[in-house]
């Protein structure tokens, strides 16, 4: 039995004209250009905190402590995410995607550069790390907004048949983010002392971060709202259905709790591991196992870039195979690898670490670059952003953000990373449950059929035709 959720873009009959190739190229190049600064903004934090900030914001407790406490402010974060992805359905599915990726964007820029600037415990005492929870938080809930408004600005812009494609963009920019974060630490390092580093010359990535505002600029002055919003601003105008929601956030947790909890458990494979490998396996292999910094750092370049490219090829084959055929296979995958993966982490052989961590971010992109286009499918345009936002932020407060808090408290309570392991396998099987529950919204009969469009038929409601050969 699946969910049957309203869901869909509109009719064949009246899709709005898509973007000239030549705009569409510019946007794809934007969103890929402005998510992964965002991620490279969020994610310089979970490097840090491993490696600086028990240093710098904690500096009187021991190295366990430092680093759950350090741990605990990266999980703000991911506490405010969901507020964020609230906020920004709430106004994205009244006013339109864009205005919600400039304010995003803008936030997460100026959050970042400004814990750049931020003194440490030894200059300010106890409000260090105070300030450090509410800039964190700042970056959470910008975060939060702009993963929704980036994925349909791609997705609703982009041809039926290539959406899949189209919103691994927005995806992308996970992995470049990883990429762009640790290059900024490895040539700060590579140009400091370790007492530099520690002083000051971990600020500089942070105050990198400025490089976003020419982004924002040219979003806000050269790029319009999506074709699928624009016309369902008219069709409120015209008193013509759809209609922009009044309530969206409410009409989408009333009608769509089920799928949104779903696209939730759609994430619990992928995060938890995502987390484990970019953030709680560099404390575990600096701290535990005895390991450099560097060629960790460095390791992890050509990782990420493997998984940027896993990513857009698995986002390449859901517009062609379905979107829970490739889900579902990176889930599988990830049960099968979660021991193994470990196996290699704790001989503290380089290669073979990053061998598991390369081989787990394919597994991982397999379920994370059809998601893109398969959350914004779920859900009716009228509630899309809230519905996707919020079963994307869901993930973050649930499993992302604690994960490395979790790992380091696992390894310290039992000396073993075996639990670990147990707690991947068992999200990659939450995963697999939820892929299974939900339908396909790219089935075979629309991928034939090259009018049809995934989730909605002539009528332009969920695509009866299709919908019963797309049940789980």
């Amino acid at each position: 039995m699946t969910t049957q959720e309203a869901s869909g873009p509109p009719t064949p009959a009246s899709e709005p004209e898509q973007l000239s190739r030549r705009a569409q190229r510019k946007l794809l190049a934007a969103g890929l250009l402005g998510s992964s600064i965002e991620w490279y903004d969020f994610f310089l934090y979970g490097t840090a905190a491993a490696l600086v900030f028990p240093h710098v914001f904690f500096p009187h407790s021991s190295a366990l402590m430092g680093t759950l406490l350090s741990f605990s402010t990266f999980w703000a974060g991911f506490l405010a995410r969901p507020l964020g992805g609230a906020l920004a359905g709430h106004f994205g599915d009244r006013h339109g995607r864009k205005p919600v990726v400039v304010v995003a964007l803008l936030g997460m820029g100026l959050a970042t550069f400004l814990i750049g600037c931020l003194p440490g415990a030894g200059t300010i005492g106890v409000a260090a790390p105070l300030l450090l929870v509410v800039l964190r938080f700042a970056q959470g809930l910008a975060c939060g907004g702009q993963w929704g408004g980036i994925v349909l600005l791609l997705t609703e812009s982009a041809s039926p048949k290539r959406r899949g494609f189209a919103g691994t963009f927005g995806q992308m920019g996970v992995p470049l983010g990883i990429i762009l974060g640790n290059a900024a630490f490895l040539i700060t390092t590579k140009l400091t002392s370790d007492d530099t580093f520690l002083g000051w010359g971990w600020r500089v990535p942070f105050f990198c971060s400025a490089l976003l505002f020419p982004v924002v600029l040219y979003i806000q002055t050269k790029v319009e709202d999506t074709p699928e919003f624009q016309q369902l601003r008219r069709s409120a105008e015209q008193s013509a259905r759809p209609k922009v929601a009044q309530a969206p956030l409410k009409e989408a947790i009333r009608d769509h709790w089920r799928a949104i909890l779903l696209g939730c458990g759609l994430l619990a494979a992928t995060n938890s591991l995502f987390y484990i490998s970019n953030t709680g396996i560099l404390a575990y292999a600096t701290a535990e196992l005895g390991m450099d910094r560097e060629p960790l750092l460095t390791g992890s370049l050509p990782s990420s870039l493997v998984a940027g490219v896993a990513t857009l090829a698995a986002g390449a084959a859901s517009d062609r195979f379905g979107r829970r055929p490739v889900i579902m296979v990176g889930a599988v995958a990830l049960v099968l690898w979660a021991f193994p993966y470990f196996w290699l982490v704790d001989t503290a052989q380089l290669w073979l670490l990053l061998a598991a961590v390369t081989v787990g971010a394919v597994f991982q992109a397999l379920t994370f670059g059809p998601l893109a286009a398969y959350l914004g499918e779920l859900f009716a345009p009228r509630v899309r952003l809230s519905g996707a936002s919020l079963a994307y932020q869901l993930a973050a407060i649930t499993v992302s953000g604690g994960t490395p808090v979790l790992m380091t408290a696992l390894i310290a309570r039992t000396g073993e990373t075996w639990p670990v392991s147990l707690f991947i396998a068992a999200m990659a099987l939450v995963t697999t449950w939820c892929t299974w529950r939900l339908r396909e919204t790219n089935p075979a009969s629309v991928r034939r059929d090259p009018q049809a469009v995934p989730g909605a038929d002539a009528a332009g409601t969920p695509g009866t035709a299709h919908l019963a050969a797309a049940q789980g």
